[in-house]
């Protein structure tokens, strides 16, 4: 068995996944990882040691023209070739408002999840490596990112779509890496190449207008010259600061259920919020967003910082404005999470 195959196997236990009677979505863009992915997963189910369905889905973003239909029929050949079955999507022409890069991947998550649904799959499959999750690493460290961001892409999340277990109670489809902890995109490519399987390569990703491919061509080159092994280390500094993050987490889950056994869901005490030192207090502040907002989309460090400055204002009748928009207010010693407020307020 190839050292590649052994890896995958290796980490398919590691991550407590399936190894039978279970359906799984694999993402296959065309390129060299993702197209890895298809032949380890082939080669796993001929010897037998995977015996699950696997169902290869293609997003076009009908970003490229020509070159966007090429990668679907590409991937659909593919598919058929290896006998799996296949399932597509194309986007809208029509244009988005907003990054384009985002955009993009919203609607491929989008994709992904409502076809695990539809399928009754338990996980979506993704081919990203140690690249991608040191690329997502100095993206986010360029950025200004706390200590969310800096912990990178998780090997296994819950996607927001919901599929019916058997029982008909709802359970979460998993989003699943299974190369992120151990496959660069050397070994991706190389393993292609002893398949005798061709990918293809994306135009996008060669363009420096976006900042993941300077990063990529420049940056990390750069980097390597100062340490060859840059690519491990960064990814693996990552994963130290998500088991942080994580424990970080938990903390603030458990002291906002504390604090809001005394308070309104969208009320925290300044005098108890005070009390904690300033890490605890992030976690509270974004676990008490979460709470009230549902997600933490939109959110960054600078809505953090100022609500931090709120917190320590000498002043009463303050507001600082979050996106949707909802406000968070201080008034009467406590800070107060508010909905669609009108417009025109101050911050």
């Amino acid at each position: 068995m190839n050292k590649f195959v052994r890896n995958f196997l290796t980490e398919w236990r590691k991550l407590s996944l399936p190894f039978e009677g279970e359906t799984l979505v694999a993402a296959v863009s065309g390129g060299a990882d993702s197209v890895a992915l298809l032949l380890v997963l082939d080669e796993l189910k001929k010897r037998n040691k995977l015996k699950n369905r696997f169902v290869i889905a293609h997003f076009n973003h009908n970003l490229r023209g020509t070159e966007s239909e090429k990668d679907a029929e590409f991937v659909k050949d593919l598919a058929g070739e290896f006998e799996f079955e296949f399932v597509s999507k194309t986007a809208s022409s029509k244009s988005q408002k907003g990054n384009l890069e985002q955009n993009a991947r919203n609607a491929r998550y989008e994709f992904l999840g409502k076809t695990a649904e539809d399928l009754k799959a338990c996980g979506v499959l993704t081919a990203h490596t140690l690249n991608d999750q040191a690329e997502t690493f100095l993206l986010n460290l360029i950025r200004g990112s706390g200590l969310a961001g800096l912990s990178g892409m998780k090997p296994v999340r819950s996607l927001e779509s919901k599929v019916q277990s058997p029982k008909s109670k709802e359970s979460a489809i998993l989003l699943v890496r299974p190369l992120l902890n151990w496959a660069k995109r050397e070994d991706t490519e190389n393993f292609c190449r002893l398949k005798n399987v061709e990918f293809r390569v994306d135009s996008m990703n060669l363009d420096e207008t976006f900042t993941r491919v300077r990063i990529r061509k420049n940056l990390l080159p750069i980097l390597g010259e100062l340490n060859p092994k840059i690519v491990g280390i960064l990814a693996k500094t990552a994963a130290i600061l998500r088991e942080d993050f994580e424990e970080l987490e938990k903390i603030g889950e458990q002291k906002t259920l504390q604090l809001q056994k005394t308070s309104p869901v969208n009320e925290l005490q300044l005098k108890e919020i005070k009390s904690f030192g300033p890490s605890a207090r992030s976690r509270i502040l974004r676990e008490w967003l979460k709470t009230n907002r549902g997600d933490l989309r939109r959110l960054d460090a600078k809505h953090l910082e100022a609500i931090e400055k709120l917190i320590f204002s000498k002043k009463s009748g303050r507001t600082v404005e979050l996106p949707k928009p909802d406000v968070i207010e201080k008034r009467n010693g406590k800070l107060i999470f508010k909905k669609n407020p009108d417009s025109g307020r101050q911050t």
